[in-house]
């Protein structure tokens, strides 16, 4: 009779526990924790260094716009009306080569898929590979085409292989546009031909270069290639065409790994060039300069100017973090981890040794608990300066206890 009274009681505790989680010290779950405290509103972006200017001292750039960013932390080192809108050119086609590798990604197309070419893509002017119509060549052919020589046929062939018309490709670039905060943009080709209203920024070429090169890496693989060939076959027979790339940094440049090149009478002459070294990828935009020679030398300043004067810090959290106790769950404890590496560019010189890390979160958290939720964030500060902030994620689902949950617990604990 007495351990039934017993057994009555704790089912009785046990509910309006969880009915009142005021009372959840008279639970059987014993909670406990450690928290370090961070003022939130103080919290900056990652990252927040920047040391854009105009005045960079050491640097000279002729043409009207220009920005320099890194890639791994989006920092941007130096800008020149980085905002203005401006014709891209053949820059466009960097967009069309992230919705290329997006349909690679996503496995809708593969790269020894064949791709017929229209008459409407063999008819593109400007650079081109010659592509006849009704000649096929496949998918990777076509993104040698596109990222060594600027073949706007190739193009507009991937363009229609992929979305069915041009048109639709198109929408499909300005949407992606959108998603990637490129609100100086609007693409009406996927070429980069001269028309009304196809037109961009400084700032907005800097976004999608860091897209295409963060998201699909293996693009250097084909914009470092200076010279190659491809084989036209048609109703006349077979015949070799030399590729040789259009982005002269490839050769001139020790570091340079790409990216795109675009030139037309509106757009004068432009470059998204991207470089490495020493672990530290840069990207460098010029837009609207008079000459080649000046877009690449404009580049190369920006390049140089960031290589030597820029650190960065990571943070890559080899600290283990403890496991936070969990109320009215189906688990007592919840397993937590950093979301991504931290990492903080600097053009100042600092000490980076001085950087000091503090850790934020809950006592415990409360069921349900869905995996990759913040729970928390660690906060970084140089000094005085928040310099940026890691969310702390759960790193499992944790479903929230019912009745029965508390029955059983109760069962085992008395009749296991």
């Amino acid at each position: 009779m007495h351990s039934f009274l017993s057994l009555f009681l704790c089912l009785h505790l046990l509910f309006y526990s969880a009915l009142f989680p005021s009372i959840h010290a008279l639970s059987s779950r014993i909670l406990f924790t450690e928290t370090q405290s961070f003022e939130e509103e103080n919290t900056p972006a990652q990252s927040a260094d920047t040391t854009a200017s105009e005045d960079a001292p050491g640097i000279s750039v002729t043409a009207p716009s220009a920005l320099l960013m890194e890639v791994s932390t989006g920092t941007i080192i130096f800008e020149k009306d980085s905002h203005s809108i401006r014709h891209p050119a053949s820059i466009t086609k960097i967009m069309t080569l992230i919705l290329i590798f997006d349909a690679l990604d996503k496995g809708s197309i593969h790269l020894t898929d064949t791709v017929s070419v229209s008459e409407h893509a063999a008819s593109m002017g400007g650079s081109q590979v010659f592509l006849e119509v009704g000649e096929t060549q496949d998918v990777e052919t076509m993104i040698k085409c596109i990222s060594i020589a600027s073949a706007n046929d190739a193009c507009v062939a991937m363009a229609e292989f992929i979305s069915g018309s041009e048109a639709a490709f198109v929408a499909e670039m300005n949407a992606r546009a959108k998603s990637l905060g490129m609100k100086d943009t609007t693409f009406v080709n996927c070429c980069g031909l001269d028309v009304d209203g196809h037109m961009t920024s400084a700032y907005d070429i800097a976004l999608m270069s860091r897209e295409l090169t963060v998201r699909y890496p293996e693009i250097h693989d084909y914009c470092t290639i200076w010279m190659d060939t491809m084989t036209h076959v048609t109703a006349r027979g077979s015949k070799e065409f030399g590729l040789t790339n259009t982005n002269k940094l490839i050769r001139q440049y020790e570091y340079a790994t790409g990216l795109k090149t675009g030139s037309t009478g509106l757009a004068k002459f432009c470059v998204s060039a991207t470089a490495e070294k020493d672990g530290m990828e840069l990207i460098a935009v010029i837009m609207g300069a008079e000459n080649p020679n000046d877009r690449f030398k404009d580049a190369a300043a920006l390049l140089n100017y960031g290589f030597s004067k820029c650190n960065i810090y990571t943070d890559e959290h080899s600290e283990t973090l403890a496991d936070l106790p969990v109320k009215k769950g189906t688990k007592d404890l919840l397993s937590i981890e950093f979301k991504n590496p931290f990492q903080y560019l600097s053009a100042k010189g600092e000490d980076f040794s001085t950087i000091e890390k503090q850790i934020s979160l809950p006592e415990y958290v409360t069921a349900p608990v869905k995996k990759g939720e913040k729970i928390g964030e660690a906060f970084y500060s140089l000094g005085a300066e928040k310099i940026g902030s890691v969310d702390i994620i759960a790193s499992d689902d944790i479903t929230q206890a019912d009745f029965s949950d508390y029955m059983k617990d109760v069962f085992l604990k008395y009749f296991s």
